[in-house]
C-alpha cells in the first residue's frame, strides 16, 4: 500500500487550503492509499478528529516557533526515516520549505508542493522558493493565475510546474430543501433574500467593500458572513457604522460550512486576489449563483453571465448593482444559473477527476528514480 504525506502548516484554522488537503486526504485513503496529514503546529482539533475517523493518520509537529523551531525538523526528519512515505505533498509556503529541506536529511522518492495563491509580494516567500527550487519533483498551482504570478515572480521554474485545479465534492455539497429550512429558522430568516460570505476576515477578502456594497443593497436581503479573523471588531463596527445591524450576522468560523451554503440564495465573494477559491466550487455544488470580483483565481471558477457574475475589485456600487441584480432576477433565471453553475463544476472539478489528476501524477513521478530536480534552469537567474 502506497504511502502518501500531505504536510500542511495547520489544521487548527480551516480556510481553503485546508479544507482542499482534508478532502484529498480522505479522498486518497478511500482509494486504498494510506494517508498521514502532518501540521507543523497545533492540535488539529476537530479536524484531526475527522481525518482520523476515515483512516487518515494525523501528526502535528508541535512546532511553537515557526520554522526556527529545531524541535519541529528534528521530530518530521525522524519520521521521515522510520515511515517512509513514498509521496511527501506539502501545501502551502512553510510547509513547503520544511518539506524541501528535510529532503536533504531525509530523502523519499517523490516531494511535491502545492501552490494556493497568487500572492508573491513578501520578499521573505520569495527567496524561500526561489532558495529550494531544485529540491522538489514537481511544483503545482491550483489555478493558471497562480501558476502565472509566481512565473512572473520568477519563484518556480516552467519545466517543473504544472496545474492540478481543486476539486469539490458535488455529491456532499449540494442542494437539500431541508436544511435551507432548518438553517434559516435557526437564524431567524424568513423569505428574505439570504446572500452567504465565506473566508477569513481578513485584508485579501476585502469585506469592506462588500459591507459598503451592501448598504446600497435594498431591503428586504441579508448576509451572512461566515469565518473568523483579525478584522472582526473592525468589521463589526463598520457593519454598525453602516445601519446594517439587523442585516448581516458575522457567525465566526465554522467547520462545516455546508449547511450554511444550502440555506443561501446567493454566494458573493468581494476579494482583492484569490489562487482558486473553494468557497466558489463549494456554492456551485449547492447550485448557488454567484457574484465575484473580477480577479485572478475567480474568473477562472466563473463563466461569466451564465454561472455567475464578475464585477470590479473593489468598487462597492458596481457589486451593489449586481447583487441588487441578481435579487430582480426572476426565481427561474436564477435557479437555471444555480444548476449551470452545478452542471459546469461537476464536469470540471469535481473530486474523483481531481483524485484521478493527482494519482497519475503520483504515479508518473514513482516510476522515476529518486534524483532532486538540480539541472532544471534556475528561476532566480531566468
Amino acid at each position: 500500500m502506497s504511502h502518501v504525506a500531505m504536510v500542511i502548516p495547520g489544521l487548527d484554522g480551516i480556510a481553503g487550503a485546508e479544507r482542499q488537503v482534508m478532502l484529498l486526504a480522505k479522498g486518497f485513503r478511500a482509494r486504498g492509499w494510506r494517508v498521514t496529514v502532518v501540521a507543523l503546529s497545533g492540535t488539529g482539533g476537530q479536524a484531526a478528529t475527522e481525518l482520523t475517523a476515515s483512516g487518515v493518520k494525523f501528526l502535528t509537529l508541535e512546532m511553537r516557533k515557526g520554522l526556527a523551531d529545531p524541535r519541529g525538523w528534528i521530530r518530521f526528519n525522524r519520521w521521515l526515516r522510520r515511515e517512509r512515505p513514498q509521496v511527501v505533498h506539502a501545501h502551502l509556503p512553510h510547509a513547503a520549505w520544511i518539506a524541501r529541506w528535510s529532503r536533504l536529511a531525509a530523502p523519499v522518492p517523490v516531494l511535491i508542493d502545492t501552490l494556493h495563491t497568487s500572492s508573491t509580494r513578501k520578499l521573505g516567500r520569495r527567496f524561500g522558493y526561489r532558495a529550494s527550487f531544485w529540491l522538489p519533483d514537481q511544483v503545482t498551482a491550483v489555478s493558471e493565475s497562480v501558476a502565472d504570478a509566481h512565473l512572473r515572480a520568477r519563484m518556480v521554474d516552467r519545466d517543473s510546474l504544472t496545474v492540478v485545479p481543486n476539486g469539490v465534492d458535488v455529491e456532499d455539497f449540494r442542494p437539500n430543501p431541508q436544511t435551507r429550512s432548518v438553517t434559516r429558522q435557526k437564524v431567524g430568516i424568513g423569505h428574505e433574500f439570504l446572500w452567504l460570505a465565506a473566508g477569513r476576515l481578513e485584508p485579501v477578502k476585502d469585506y469592506p467593500t462588500l459591507l459598503r456594497a451592501f448598504a446600497l443593497v435594498p431591503v428586504p436581503a441579508r448576509l451572512l458572513i461566515v469565518g473568523g479573523g483579525s478584522l472582526h471588531s473592525e468589521l463589526s463596527q463598520l457593519s454598525a457604522s453602516l445601519g446594517l445591524e439587523h442585516r448581516v450576522q458575522f457567525l465566526g468560523f465554522q467547520s462545516d460550512v455546508k449547511p450554511w451554503m444550502q440555506a443561501a440564495d446567493g454566494f458573493v465573494l468581494s476579494s482583492r486576489w484569490e489562487g482558486f477559491p473553494l468557497g466558489l466550487l463549494e456554492a456551485a455544488a449547492c447550485a448557488l449563483p454567484a457574484i465575484a470580483t473580477d480577479v485572478p483565481g475567480s474568473r477562472e471558477a466563473i463563466v461569466k453571465g451564465r454561472t455567475g457574475q464578475l464585477v470590479p475589485s473593489g468598487a462597492p456600487a458596481a457589486l451593489a448593482e449586481a447583487m441588487t441584480a441578481m435579487m430582480q432576477a426572476s426565481p427561474w433565471d436564477r435557479r437555471a444559473m444555480g444548476n449551470l453553475a452545478r452542471l459546469h463544476i461537476g464536469e470540471q472539478f469535481g473530486i474523483e477527476a481531481t483524485l484521478d489528476r493527482w494519482e497519475e501524477l503520483y504515479e508518473a513521478l514513482l516510476g522515476r528514480s529518486y534524483q532532486p530536480n538540480r539541472k532544471i534552469h534556475d528561476p532566480v537567474t531566468a
